[in-house]
């Protein structure tokens, strides 16, 4: 009987462990996935741009800044045109 304290606190350290293992533990993984999402989805975002940039004053510098513009509109048109067309769209309700 002297060791019943010592067995009821090891029954609710072992409930709060295992109870934290089934929540606290799980989110925090969550989280930490979410966040290395963002930032890996911020870095390409900025790669993507920086690489925009530095096409178009690489072809400004070969054929001249003008020419330049009109070439990388005409690129960005054509891909956009073709994104456009692969777009998927709803079937018509009929009411």
């Amino acid at each position: 009987m002297d060791d019943f304290p010592v067995r009821i606190a090891d029954l609710l350290e072992r409930i709060a462990t295992r109870i934290r293992s089934m929540t606290v533990d799980r989110v925090a993984g969550w989280v930490r996935w979410g966040a290395a999402g963002i930032v890996m989805a911020m870095l390409g975002l900025v790669a993507v741009i920086a690489l925009a940039v530095g096409l178009g004053r690489l072809i400004g510098e070969l054929i001249g800044v003008e020419l330049g513009y009109v070439v990388v509109g005409g690129l960005f048109l054509i891909l956009g045109a073709f994104l456009w067309s692969k777009r998927t769209t709803s079937p018509a309700k009929s009411d």
